[in-house]
């Protein structure tokens, strides 16, 4: 059910916090990984050895940890999941998220993340039902964040009311009502990553720099919003996501055919930075060197333009079609030509000149341009790219 999702579990400081540990095991039955961040206050009912060894990876403490934070840390940790949960969310956890407070690492995640955010409230019935508590629930809810439970009934106080945190298997059903609904559910997307590998011979071959990070990270922020991603790779360096159809290919023509195979679909991002280029004819031996100096001669074909051929099909077109253009001079001009010469519906235009350190970089700096002309977006991760882009596409395709 959740095979390949990641999920951030913040647990809080309270009794409840031993069913975050049952949640761990249910949430990896279902087939995702699950990287959990303790409260001081949790390390005084659960223990990070405990958490840790069921959760099979490291536990996260400290928001002043030297290691982690020379990283950014934080930032990782709040955008590299598919979800953040935050399980038990206790009364201080809401009163902080509602006003903006982030004094620790709990905290910190969640005032970083732009992905959605699922609490399951745990405390006590009079601390519920105080208007104070109600008030930061109302706001919560406003900004968007998604709840389950709390359940009614007998309290480790003594009590009797609202305020125990949902069973663990609620908690795993939410999650999937959570990855499940999201602005693009019930729509497909088709992504291309990754560079294509053209043959000269067995062992050599035209490429070009693209590590196939871009791709992979706007794969994963559609899937996130809810959608079926078909996932068409090159050889990348970095692994696909998870939560999506793989389909792997090396050479322009292969893209070509797995592409139309996997249409039609409701929009398609093409990524991937396709050779230009093949060669006539691959030698089927390696080709040596003779002696005499001089080059063999390679005779090249235009590889098929994958972009332009789904954007003028007449039956299958996706609604919204995007391309990329990875320019080195006059970008904008460039890339706006290219919009009109492949009639794609965006294009994201990138510098990729040596000097940036993009191409192949963990940033990326975009301009997007439509019909209606170029939005110039802030130099930022590739996620946060993806992130934006997700988005707009959600925002697209829902008009």
């Amino acid at each position: 059910m959740l095979e390949g999702k990641r999920i951030l579990l913040i647990i809080g400081g309270g009794i409840a916090a031993f069913k975050s540990l049952d949640l761990i095991r249910r949430l990896r039955e279902q087939g995702a990984s699950v990287t959990p961040v303790l409260t001081r206050a949790a390390e005084e009912f659960v223990t990070p050895l405990s958490t840790s060894a069921l959760a099979a990876t490291k536990v996260y403490r400290d928001l002043f940890d030297l290691t982690d934070e020379a990283e950014m840390g934080h930032i990782e940790l709040s955008r590299a999941a598919d979800l953040v949960v935050v399980a038990p969310a206790t009364a201080d956890l809401m009163g902080k998220m509602a006003n903006g407070l982030a004094n620790d690492l709990a905290s910190t995640i969640l005032m970083a993340t732009d992905k959605r955010v699922l609490i399951a409230p745990a405390m006590n019935v009079r601390m519920w039902l105080h208007p104070a508590n109600q008030r930061n629930l109302a706001t919560l809810e406003k900004d968007g964040v998604l709840r389950v439970g709390p359940d009614e009934g007998d309290m480790a106080c003594g009590e009797y009311g609202p305020g125990r945190m949902a069973e663990p298997m609620a908690i795993v059903e939410a999650v999937g009502d959570a990855l499940r609904d999201g602005p693009l559910s019930g729509r497909h997307v088709l992504v291309t990553s990754g560079p294509t590998h053209e043959p000269i011979d067995p062992v050599r071959y035209i490429a070009n720099r693209s590590s196939g990070a871009q791709g992979t990270a706007i794969a994963r922020a559609l899937a996130a919003l809810g959608a079926d991603v078909t996932f068409v790779t090159g050889p990348a360096d970095v692994p696909p996501p998870g939560g999506v159809t793989v389909v792997r290919v090396k050479t322009a023509q292969e893209m070509l055919d797995a592409v139309n195979a996997a249409l039609p679909a409701d929009a398609a991002v093409f990524a991937a930075a396709v050779a230009d280029w093949r060669v006539v004819s691959a030698s089927g031996s390696k080709i040596k060197k003779d002696g005499t100096g001089k080059l063999p001669k390679l005779e090249f074909a235009e590889n098929p333009d994958i972009l332009a051929t789904v954007s003028a099909m007449q039956n299958g077109r996706p609604a919204l079609v995007v391309g990329f253009a990875a320019e080195t001079d006059d970008v904008k001009a460039n890339a706006a030509a290219k919009l009109k010469r492949k009639g794609c519906d965006w294009i994201l235009a990138n510098d990729v000149s040596p000097a940036t350190g993009i191409m192949g970089g963990s940033e990326n700096a975009v301009t997007l341009i439509t019909a209606k002309g170029a939005e110039d977006w802030p130099r930022m991760s590739k996620d946060q790219v993806a992130n934006r882009l997700a988005a707009a596409i959600a925002g697209a395709l829902a008009t």
